[in-house]
């Protein structure tokens, strides 16, 4: 499955993405595109609401499903998940 996000800037944010969907979905084949900002997973489709949840809670909504203080809110979320990766790697 693929998915386009907002927010994503770095490897940082890459490193986050991929270390929770790997946790949550229990699966290695994620790839995080950072300059189209799209996540391929090797995800059944049924899981999209889920992983639509996840992404949303690191500060990586879906492209265009938040607007408003919404998307401030996902953007300010982006910026510590995309902290916490760097410090990861």
């Amino acid at each position: 499955m693929k998915i386009a996000v907002e927010n994503i800037k770095c490897g940082g944010c890459a490193g986050t993405i991929t270390k929770k969907l790997a946790a949550t979905f229990n699966t290695t084949k994620i790839e995080v595109n950072i300059e189209q900002g799209i996540i391929s997973i090797d995800l059944d489709e049924s899981k999209k609401d889920e992983l639509v949840q996840v992404l949303l809670a690191l500060g990586y909504p879906e492209t265009d499903s938040v607007h408003g203080f919404g998307s401030a809110k996902a953007k300010a979320k982006s910026f510590v998940s995309c902290a916490i990766g760097k410090m990861d790697q």
